[in-house]
């Protein structure tokens, strides 16, 4: 499908009128799909969803008849760097002008692969999100984290390069933001929170993108991690916490974190933990999968692809094991390059097929990718990700129905029509 900006439609001249769409399959998000659906949507609010024959008749309202009808995807893991390759180091090196206007473009690539919300978990979102909300760039609705919490040496830093050098280039992209002992915890959540955050992160474990530290190996302290978690919740935002190895999972469990990204070293007694504290299980199956089989042609670090190689088969049995135990979960890429690459954003709906492949149902992914993502966001969440009525009217027409094939969801071409708020922001013939 061609990315031109002619995909893309310009601002309405007027007031969008009421629109009603009729669907073959209807899914609506949490629930079983509605076979002859109906859809209404009033301005930015959707006023009506289900079997065609109670839809109000919405006289003088547009009418449009599709294959398939969905709500918007959310990917609640992703990064707007503007980098081009899968070695994170590029970013010392990189103009920060570049990488925002990389971003830009990658923000209207998510909305053409049907992602209508983002949780970014660290990048150049916070500041993206502000010129979407204004109208100078078309985008999705973006919840950013401003800069991932670190401590010195952990995953957040770049191990290779002088301490000072680092702080410098952190200064001044804001990607992660390094602190130590409680006191500096505290400002590091205050910093993230001026810049506008809408979710805090926090570097829980290793990983697999730096160099020195080892993704089983728990980062911060209980008293750090507890204090990261009450700051945020005073301001009424969620922590997301980044864990490969099970100590650090646990122990972000028990501080409060609300989800839990990768999840690698999940084990049955951290898949129970999770159900207990009704927190949420972001895998991020595709970015594991693409550094291992794409990465040393897409420029990877080696000692990158060495971690990503020795914790894959991990990472898919734990996978197993949390879909086994019934963890909620939402869907998140873990994309942290531009588009047009092998692992760039774009490929999105890649991960909901992760899920199935997993042992998900389609309709169980499909609603890992809509209606759990606003859970992700905790008391910031919007009204999204479901066809309901008095929901935000964030939604796609799909050119075949994913029940009968999940792929289709990784696939823009099959992704006809995306509405954003009522308004259409891609819009190609059925």
């Amino acid at each position: 499908m061609s990315r031109s900006a002619a995909t893309f439609l310009g601002p309405p001249a007027i007031a969008n009128p009421m629109l009603r769409i009729e669907a073959d399959v209807l899914i609506p998000g949490i629930g079983d799909p509605i076979k002859d659906g109906a859809l209404v949507v009033d301005g930015p609010t959707i006023a009506y969803a289900g079997p065609i024959e109670g839809a109000p008749s919405a006289a003088g309202a547009v009418v449009l008849n599709v294959p398939a009808l969905m709500p918007g995807m959310w990917d609640v893991h992703g990064h707007f760097m503007g980098i081009r390759t899968l070695n994170v180091e590029e970013i010392a090196r990189t103009p920060l002008a570049v990488l925002a206007a990389r971003a830009t473009k990658d923000a209207e690539v998510a909305v053409a692969a049907g992602f209508t919300s983002i949780r970014e978990l660290s990048g150049l979102g916070v500041h993206l999100a502000r010129v979407v909300a204004e109208g100078t760039v078309r985008g999705p609705h973006i919840y950013g984290a401003g800069g991932a919490l670190s401590q010195t040496g952990g995953h957040g830093d770049l191990h290779s390069f002088p301490l000072d050098f680092i702080q410098e280039v952190l200064r001044r992209t804001g990607f992660s933001y390094l602190c130590d002992g409680v006191p500096e915890c505290l400002k590091g959540v205050r910093m993230q929170l001026r810049v506008g955050a809408r979710v805090i992160k926090v570097l829980a474990s290793g990983g697999v993108a730096s160099e020195l530290d080892h993704p089983v190996h728990a980062q911060f302290s209980r008293e750090e991690l507890e204090a990261i978690v009450s700051e945020a919740a005073r301001a009424d935002r969620v922590v997301a916490a980044h864990c490969h190895g099970k100590p650090g999972i646990m122990a972000a469990l028990r501080a409060g974190c609300r989800t839990i990204e990768h999840g690698t070293f999940l084990d049955e007694e951290a898949a129970d933990l999770m159900r207990e504290r009704d927190a949420i299980l972001v895998p991020t199956r595709f970015i594991i999968e693409r550094l291992v089989r794409v990465g040393k042609e897409a420029g990877i670090a080696e000692y990158a692809y060495r971690k990503a190689v020795a914790i894959n088969e991990q990472h898919q049995k734990a996978l197993r094991i949390a879909i086994r135990k019934g963890v909620r979960m939402a869907t998140g890429s873990d994309i942290f390059t531009s588009a047009g690459g092998p692992a760039g954003w774009g490929l999105n709906g890649h991960e909901v097929g992760h899920l199935v492949e997993a042992g998900m149902k389609p309709v169980q992914a499909i609603e890992a990718a809509t209606a759990t993502g606003p859970l992700t966001i905790g008391p910031q969440a919007p009204k999204s990700g479901q066809l309901k009525a008095g929901y935000d009217a964030d939604f796609l027409a799909l050119a075949k129905s994913p029940l009968d094939r999940i792929g289709i969801l990784a696939e823009p071409a099959n992704i006809r029509k995306v509405w954003i708020s009522g308004e259409p922001v891609k819009d190609l013939p059925l």
